[in-house]
């Protein structure tokens, strides 16, 4: 079996414009130790990147191919990550540089792309038609909503209820107007507002990104969340009962990607030592199991969040781990190449391989 990888992200920061170029061009031309400076940054941020390298190179079609070499990739996903360009139609220039990049070559072919978007933003219509013009491969967008009550958790969204406000439903029809599909990533308390916009638009394809990212569930992270077992479970029921009712709207999949995210409270290894898969097994099988009972294996989608999850594991360990968990919970074959393989080609229209 072949995979698809339905989430991963692709940057130069040192040639195009990004939220964290200043930092990458910092270390281009300041020989300060990367572990130095990175006590030097906002627990906030040290919390959410865990180890701040994958963040200050380019990570390029090469780099994603040594670090699935042991994968049977195939094809992948790009997903949009923090584009840093004045203009409202600004954000389709991402989806031209991916675009142009040397996938298909010795590479994994360039299955979809999904580009930035504010569905609140005057013009969002004709951004919509840009990145179409800029891909054929575009498919749908991702909103930066993310917002988590905690501020000691990193966030850059506009606070709560983005997703059910008058602007953002508006705006939002632009998109299901196209048949494009949008990419919700946003904290596990959210999952309601998550809830209410699929309700709203029941024929709009909605991918939940990373299983609704319930910061703190493994480890103390911020300033008050995750910090002792009792309030990592009652995080847990919390998420499981939001989740449940998410999954009861056929047009909502999810993502099992992401589950290797520093900001989830991992303990960061030292660089070079992915945490051993049934480490991972041990945290992760309690919310695929879930995910798996209330979805289903045909609304279920692997990614590996690549280089993002790099600081805790690898990709060969993060495939073997969702693999392993969601065989071990009664996942057949054929519900392993849905999770890992046809679901992503059939939500993002992904050319027969």
């Amino acid at each position: 079996m072949t995979v698809v990888d339905a989430h991963i992200h692709q940057w130069d920061p040192l040639t195009t414009p990004r939220e964290f170029s200043g930092l990458a061009k910092l270390f281009r031309y300041v020989p300060v130790p990367i572990d130095v400076a990175k006590r030097l940054a906002p627990r906030r941020d040290r919390e959410f990147v865990g180890d701040p390298t994958p963040f200050v190179h380019p990570y390029l079609p090469r780099d994603y191919r040594a670090d699935a070499a042991e994968v049977p990739v195939e094809a992948i996903v790009h997903i949009e990550v923090e584009w840093n360009e004045k203009g409202p139609l600004a954000p389709a220039n991402e989806t031209r540089w991916v675009s142009s990049l040397p996938f298909g070559v010795d590479t994994p072919a360039l299955g979809a792309i999904v580009g930035a978007g504010d569905p609140t933003a005057p013009g969002f219509a004709e951004l919509l038609e840009a990145h179409k013009a800029a891909s054929p491969r575009f498919r749908g967008i991702r909103s930066r909503v993310e917002h988590h009550p905690d501020r000691g958790v990193r966030a850059v969204g506009k606070g709560p209820g983005v997703l059910t406000s008058s602007a953002f439903l508006n705006g939002f029809g632009a998109l299901a107007d196209r048949g494009l599909s949008f990419e919700a990533w946003v904290y596990s308390g959210q999952l309601p507002e998550v809830t209410a916009l699929a309700q709203r638009y029941p024929d709009t394809t909605i991918v939940l990104n990373h299983l609704g990212t319930p910061a703190g569930i493994f480890g103390p992270v911020g300033r008050d969340t995750g910090q002792n077992p009792g309030q990592r479970r009652e995080l847990f029921v919390r998420w499981r009962d939001d989740l449940t009712a998410l999954a009861a709207h056929a047009n909502v999949v999810t993502k099992v990607s992401g589950l290797m995210m520093p900001i989830l409270g991992h303990p960061v290894p030292k660089r070079g030592e992915p945490t051993p898969v049934p480490v991972l097994l041990e945290r992760i099988s309690p919310m695929l199991e879930h995910a798996l009972d209330v979805f289903g294996a045909d609304r279920l989608i692997w990614g590996s969040n690549f280089p993002v999850d790099k600081p805790i594991t690898s990709i060969p360990n993060a495939a073997e781990a969702v693999a392993t968990a969601l065989s071990a919970h009664g996942a057949d074959d054929k519900a392993i190449e849905q999770v890992f393989r046809s679901n992503a080609e059939r939500v993002y229209r992904i050319d027969a391989l």
